[in-house]
């Protein structure tokens, strides 16, 4: 049994969830304890130093790499200086082939150990590794030379700085520095949680990929500003900021954006479009944030549906109803469902600006709307899921099965919460057919995976295969 502070020699076997390398201590010749290091790689030897016992497992950190395994990255292209720190891009050390790999595994183990589900999951859907979020939530700090910016340490609130980080447009930098200039020329000062003094807590920005434009929420403690015009000039001056917004959040609270906000300049909204419509974006709007990939995603999803025009859809956890409007044109009609009525607003209001006459938006919990649908005598065809990492409650996945679709497309961002639903979709007369794991978030520990199944003994019904090999480079 390992101590705390032990320095022991280790190989990494395989990598956890969360993306840090696994391995055990031997123990009279037999494999022992496991270990968690964070930024190793499979097949890296390493010096490590014990850090936390628990009485299953325990946690280390590499004091010195002693040998390469052949996952890691080993390039002179720029990488990111403060990537051990900050701690969301796990797999900043590793190569993206080897990302991928370990991935899909992730997804694939779940299936197995979790849902006792025996379907290979089909080869996951690649991204471009950099660059690719269209969205971006700094906390403000005060510094010695004024305002800084950044994000926070894993389960933390120290900022660790960074304005030039490498999952976010260059603009977004920019951005950054703008409000830099304002805020120190102003002599504002950052929110400080301990006293709840100062003006500045977030600089959210947002960009649309398929229009450029971007905007700027600047959230405060107050509306009132100093010397705003100057804010907006330096602003401007970046290409592609639209309009920038005033958000108010003076609670003692994590959560990011208050309920108050109006725009300083330009509309206070930007348009993007994806999948061949157009969605208007506020701050408290739900959008994916890698455009690209999320047209692959929708793409495998309306695959999996195999919609032909005759069919009731129904999208449960709707948000702006992104998914569900994607694929209304081969729907005879599409019910959306959301318990955000701020999301429910713009699902109406996408669905009107893209000439989407026969969709129906609700405002309520999953649960109750399914069954509020099913009292009314409504029976969908085909159900697309896309609940929040927790994934669906039980009494949720019962109603599905009594509306008894002949196909559900799930939608998930966690492999663990998926597998554990697919075994009570199962147990409720649905088969799993086909697992596609798309990689939405390059170099972090996230997943997302597109799920299709079909109801036993469905009538006349034949599993459609979701083909993958055109969308982007795949790997298994």
């Amino acid at each position: 049994m390992p101590k705390k502070n032990d320095v022991i020699e280790l190989t990494i076997e395989a990598m956890s969830s969360e993306g840090s390398g696994i391995s055990h201590c031997s123990e009279n010749g037999e494999k022992g304890m496991a270990v968690f290091i964070p930024a190793t790689a499979v097949g890296d030897r390493v010096l490590c130093r014990i850090v936390k016992v628990e009485k299953r497992l325990a946690y280390g950190r590499v004091e010195k790499l002693l040998e390469s395994g052949e996952d890691r990255l080993i390039s002179d292209e720029e990488e990111c200086p403060v990537a051990s720190p900050c701690g969301g891009c796990v797999y900043r050390h590793v190569t993206y082939e080897a990302e991928l790999r370990y991935k899909w595994q992730r997804v694939a183990d779940a299936l197995s150990r979790i849902g006792g589900i025996a379907v290979t999951p089909n080869p996951i859907v690649g991204s471009t590794p950099e660059r690719y979020r269209n969205k971006a939530q700094y906390p403000v700090a005060n510094g010695e030379e004024g305002l800084r910016f950044g994000f926070y340490a894993p389960r933390s609130h120290r900022l660790v700085e960074q304005r030039n980080c490498l999952l976010q447009p260059r603009e977004f930098e920019c951005v950054l520095n703008a409000v830099a200039a304002w805020g120190n020329a102003a002599e504002v000062k950052a929110y400080n949680e301990t006293d709840g003094s100062g003006l500045l807590r977030h600089v959210y920005i947002r960009k649309a990929e398929a229009t450029g434009q971007i905007m700027v929420c600047l959230v405060c403690t107050s509306g009132r500003l100093p010397n705003t015009e100057d804010l907006v000039t330096r602003l401007r001056a970046v290409s592609g900021v639209c309009t920038v917004v005033v958000n108010i959040n003076r609670a003692d609270t994590n959560v990011v954006l208050g309920d108050e906000e109006f725009p300083l300049y330009g509309s206070g909204v930007i348009e993007d479009r994806l999948c061949g419509l157009t969605f208007s974006l506020s701050p408290r709007s739900f959008y994916q944030v890698n455009h690209a990939q999320a047209e692959v995603l929708y793409s495998l999803a309306a695959q999996a549906a195999a919609l032909t025009g005759k069919e009731t859809l129904l999208d449960l956890y709707c948000g702006t109803g992104t998914i569900g409007l994607s694929m209304a044109n081969k729907a005879a009609r599409l019910i959306g469902v959301e318990v955000v009525p701020s999301a429910v607003a713009d699902a109406r209001r996408n669905a009107e600006r893209n000439g989407v006459h026969t969709a129906r938006f609700l405002c309520a919990d999953a649960g109750e709307a399914a069954c509020k649908l099913r009292d009314e005598g409504i029976h969908p065809d085909v159900v697309v899921i896309d609940p929040p990492r927790k994934g669906c409650t039980p009494d949720v996945i019962h109603t599905i099965a009594d509306m008894a679709p002949a196909r559900v497309v799930y939608v998930s961002c966690d492999p663990a919460t998926l597998a554990r639903d697919l075994k009570l979709f199962g147990e409720l007369g649905y088969t799993t057919k086909t697992v596609t794991p798309v990689d939405m978030f390059p170099r972090t520990a996230h997943v997302e995976t597109v799920v299709l199944l079909s109801r036993e003994k469905a009538d006349d019904y034949a599993c459609h295969s979701v083909h993958t090999k055109d969308l982007k480079t795949s790997m298994n």
